[in-house]
């Protein structure tokens, strides 16, 4: 056997790792439902003056998480209607999202700093997808430094495979899906309020796994889009908006 093969069998192991079946998955429709996120983004364009106005931005410091695979301009609509409406939000500075690493935490804390550093406040953090769980289990480590959390299609309760996206959440990060590299209790409410988002017609996350049952978050805000719509469409945007707005109370 090559000297290598080890190495190599060694890196694919838990890329590879199944596990057991999900009883539910969204159905296939609804995922390639997310096929139209250019029309999405072409309806944002057009209204970002208008959602931007509907919004009642405080100041609050906002850093904004993306989903896997996602890069900051991916967030960009988002990021730029929010300070528009008057909140001031920032990218997470951490280039494209690859999946968790044990140090990920930590380089969130650097950004959190670095950003209360300017604002003196803590910050509210808005992740979607996989960003939603950074963000999560990030209250949870540095609770003194957020004020909120609000996750956009996150799958923080029931099954971790209940959703299209956790083979390529392996693929991508080398960790199995219920493994990751950081203390992690999903279904457990972070200490500071907590929105989640979710949609019926997501087609990625299970929808029952966005929403979350009482007592694993504080509230839960129904948005029609699909996954890839919660940081493209007029309608995930605006959802942002009303769950921050829901934090003040």
């Amino acid at each position: 056997m090559p000297p290598y093969a080890d190495a190599i069998a060694s890196f694919w192991k838990d890329r590879l790792t199944g596990g057991p079946r999900a009883a539910q998955l969204p159905p296939v429709q609804q995922l390639l439902g997310n096929l139209s996120v250019p029309f999405d983004l072409k309806r944002t364009r057009a209204q970002a003056q208008m959602l931007a106005g509907q919004m009642q931005g405080d100041g609050r410091s906002i850093l904004l998480i993306p989903g896997l695979m996602a890069s900051e301009q991916r967030m960009g609509w988002l990021r730029d209607i929010l300070n528009a409406a008057g909140y001031d939000a920032h990218d997470w500075g951490m280039g494209r999202n690859f999946g968790p690493k044990p140090d990920s935490l930590d380089k969130i804390d650097r950004r959190v700093d670095a950003i209360r550093k300017q604002s003196g406040a803590p910050v509210t953090l808005v992740g979607w997808s996989l960003g939603g769980l950074y963000a999560r289990e990030y209250a949870k480590f540095a609770r003194h430094k957020v004020k909120g959390v609000v996750t956009m299609g996150t799958p923080f309760s029931g099954d971790p495979r209940a959703n299209h996206a956790w083979r390529l959440y392996q693929l991508v990060s080398g960790f199995p899906v219920d493994r990751p590299p950081f203390p992690c209790t999903r279904e457990e409410k972070p200490p500071v309020p907590t929105v989640a988002l979710w949609s019926r017609r997501d087609g990625v996350i299970l929808p029952e796994c966005a929403k979350g049952r009482a007592g694993e978050r504080d509230r839960a805000i129904e948005v029609d889009c699909t996954h890839m719509g919660f940081a493209a469409s007029p309608e995930g945007i605006a959802a942002v908006g009303k769950a921050l707005e829901a934090m003040r109370t």
